[in-house]
């Protein structure tokens, strides 16, 4: 074809020339991946059979580079391809003959993957992929296998060999399901024997592999087949009638934004804690117009009781959705509530079957009976992970879902594979090793950590802090701008993680940018539904947000300013955690509070009287919430002395103004870097180490108070001040 509507082709002659043959296979994968109508994220992979020096005895050698376990095409790198002995590989044929166990789902299927390090060329690490055997046997130079919803719809259709013929005539083959091994590398290998004119295969119920001996006409090749695949879905699909009649047409309406948003607000915190009886989970809300059309119409709840057909597809979904029958015109939250209970309760009675159905005796323990997919009409799917990431991919590999039974059911009609073949690729035994192998998860891992103030000074090390840990962080400021900045900088030195984003609040990774006024209950609301909406629910709150307000030369301070120095300091905290509570108590899940009072609260001192009263009566309301909050959430304080580097209420003309009070010299002309320098190293010459107090001191306190280290420590004020004696406990 010399034109694409479905797909984009984006090959460019002269890019791919600069590159090295290695080079040339890493550029067309990633233009692969980068196109999700033409495989979805992790999934597909590519390969090269190329020419290369042994490196023991510098004779030419063919090798097979091929992408290994694990990874993304569209971001693939050299490292992520294995580099096997192509003789070596084929060789393997022979003693798999051998086996007297061979055939699918055979031991010897298995054991085969382990010996394809045996393989290896140049001592590449990369770790085999269990497709490698389709690159190797077939005969291209050149191997693509993809996962595009196109022909997955046709793959997963109950005719998919008779509409195979019909729409590629005999440029593509046909093989049934089989789990990727080594049986099926053979079973291609005979298709393309016996027929050499075949350069591409439909792999029933999974996806297909195509095949050319120069890698511009294999990347050519597989878009022409995408785009063959899609047309004639497309034209299928408006001939019933388009989106008119998608689905058998639709049984409920969407509900307006500003409806979906609240109801979704309402129930997400609760929804989480119920999917979270395991190990937390992380949400991804999508309510676009596709998931809507889908959840909407009358054959949502059998198409999704089917489950998915793909393998990529169910390893991310389950074996199936939770759908809820609710009537989004009729019904109101509290009727989606009880029917989501109902829903996740029967759910979980049906995992738990279905594994004692199709369990082995070796097959792993059975796993989170918790699903990962929930769909709604009205408003949309909410999708879980272990993190956003995985939430996120788990969202696209549903849509994707959702597009394959959209095509199939206007071809013919749609199947998923059967739930023996299904237990036997989520319980594999490759795969539950892989699992293990995965390194240990960090600390905060599966947690997401509001952080009040972090548009600077010690708010914004605690979000750098703890997101290092593995947490997701809500950045919250006054300054919306300044909370994005903060948030940015996060995702932009750890990244938005893999998949295609959630629509509105969800399109975020591990961390977003919010705004609130502490001081107002509303927004305080609003932030925290805001929250549910981007993660599903929240774990800690640390609230780093404070004014000092300094009283002028005679000692006074006026009525307004001592107001809004307690409205902020005090009353902003209380009323944070009047509202977080609701929350937690709908969520279930145990979490932490963490108020930042000062040493100030046990010193007194002239010059700061509304202030250092105010963090007194921050230091009682720690104890006070510690009360009312538990046994669900430990609310603890940290006691910071003056911190000056990097702290917001140290601008230049109140750093200026404690040098003059304190007598310390400087100049009018001096910089504002060493003017503070000056300043931090007078406080901290006070203390009992004569070292300044810096925010990323600050920071480890509250990491320490939301992690478990301190699981039993409630009502707490931790002091972090360099041992300013006098504000020694007496």
């Amino acid at each position: 074809m010399s034109a694409h509507q479905f797909v984009t082709f984006a090959w460019d002659d002269a890019k791919a020339a600069s590159l090295d043959p290695v080079g040339r296979l890493i550029y067309r994968s990633n233009l692969l991946g980068s196109d999700q109508r033409i495989t979805n994220t992790g999934g597909g992979n590519t390969s090269a059979k190329l020419t290369e020096p042994d490196p023991l005895n510098a004779q030419p050698t063919e090798v097979l580079w091929v992408k290994g376990s694990g990874g993304d095409l569209r971001t693939s790198t050299r490292e992520n391809f294995s580099s096997l002995y192509q003789q070596k590989l084929r060789d393997l044929q022979q003693l798999y003959a051998a086996r007297p166990d061979k055939g699918l789902k055979a031991p010897a299927e298995d054991d085969m993957v382990g010996l394809y390090s045996h393989t290896t060329f140049n001592l590449n690490p990369r770790a085999s992929s269990i497709d490698t055997p389709l690159h190797s046997f077939l005969p291209g130079k050149q191997v693509d296998h993809m996962h595009p919803n196109a022909i997955i719809a046709i793959a997963a259709s109950a005719n998919c060999e008779r509409l195979t013929k019909e729409i590629f005539g005999g440029a593509m083959a046909y093989v049934p399901w089989m789990r990727p091994g080594f049986e099926l590398g053979l079973a291609m290998q005979r298709i393309s024997r016996e027929n050499p004119a075949v350069k591409a295969i439909m792999m029933g119920q999974h996806g297909f592999i195509s095949w050319a001996d120069e890698d511009k006409a294999c990347y050519t090749l597989t878009l022409d087949l995408i785009e063959k695949a899609s047309a004639h879905l497309e034209a299928r699909y408006t001939a019933k009638g388009g989106h008119a009649t998608a689905f058998g047409g639709a049984k409920y309406q969407t509900l307006p934004a500003d409806q979906r948003r609240a109801t979704l607000a309402a129930i997400l915190p609760w929804l989480r804690g119920q999917v979270s009886s395991v190990r937390r989970l992380i949400g991804t809300v999508q309510d676009d117009e596709k998931i809507l059309r889908f959840v909407n119409s009358k054959d949502a709840p059998r198409l999704a009781e089917l489950g998915t057909s793909c393998p990529d597809h169910f390893l991310r979904t389950k074996i199936k959705p939770l759908y809820v029958d609710w009537n989004p015109q009729t019904e109101d939250a509290a009727a989606l509530k009880k029917k989501l209970a109902a829903g996740l309760a029967a759910y979980r009675l049906d995992y738990a079957a279905y594994y004692a159905k199709c369990k082995h005796a070796n097959s792993p323990a059975q796993r989170d009976a918790n699903p990962t997919v929930v769909l709604i009409p009205g408003l949309g799917m909410v999708a879980w992970g272990k993190d956003k990431s995985e939430s996120r991919v788990t969202a696209e590999f549903y849509n994707c879902a959702v597009e394959v039974m959209r095509g199939a059911e206007a071809i013919d009609r749609y199947i998923a594979l059967p739930q023996q073949e299904a237990f036997d690729i989520e319980y594999w035994l490759l795969e539950e090793a892989k699992l293990k192998r995965m390194p240990p998860e960090k600390e905060l891992a599966r947690q997401v950590i509001v952080v009040i103030g972090a548009g600077s000074g010690i708010g914004k090390e605690t979000a750098h802090r703890l997101v290092r840990e593995g947490a997701h962080i809500v950045c919250v400021d006054l300054n919306e701008g300044a909370a994005q900045a903060t948030a940015k900088e996060i995702t932009d030195k750890h990244g938005l993680g893999i998949g295609v984003a959630g629509t509105g609040l969800s399109n975020c990774g591990p961390a977003i940018g919010l705004a609130a006024n502490i001081t107002d209950r509303a927004s305080i609301r609003r932030m925290l539904d805001d929250v549910a909406l981007a993660y599903g629910g929240f774990d800690s709150i640390c609230v780093t947000a404070g004014i000092f307000v300094p009283s002028d030369t005679s000692g006074h301070i006026p009525d307004d300013k001592w107001a809004v120095t307690f409205a902020i300091n005090v009353t902003g905290s209380y009323l944070v955690a009047d509202e977080a509570h609701k929350t937690w108590k709908e969520q279930g899940l145990r979490g932490s509070l963490v108020l930042t009072t000062s040493a100030n609260a046990a010193v007194a001192k002239k010059g700061s009287v509304a202030y250092d009263v105010s963090k007194a009566a921050g230091n009682h309301l720690v104890r006070e919430l510690a009360i009312e909050l538990s046994p669900l959430v430990r609310v603890n304080g940290v006691a910071p002395a003056t911190v000056v580097q990097g702290s917001a209420m140290f601008p230049r003309d109140r750093v200026v103004g404690s040098l003059a009070k304190y007598n310390i010299p400087y100049t009018e002309d001096e910089a504002t870097e060493s003017l503070v320098k000056k300043l931090a190293q007078f406080y901290a010459d006070r203390t009992l180490t004569k070292s300044p107090i810096t925010p990323a001191d600050q920071a480890e306190a509250y990491f320490l108070l939301v992690t478990q280290r301190l699981s039993k420590t409630t009502g707490q004020i931790i002091t972090v001040d360099g041992g300013l004696h006098e504000a020694f406990l007496r």
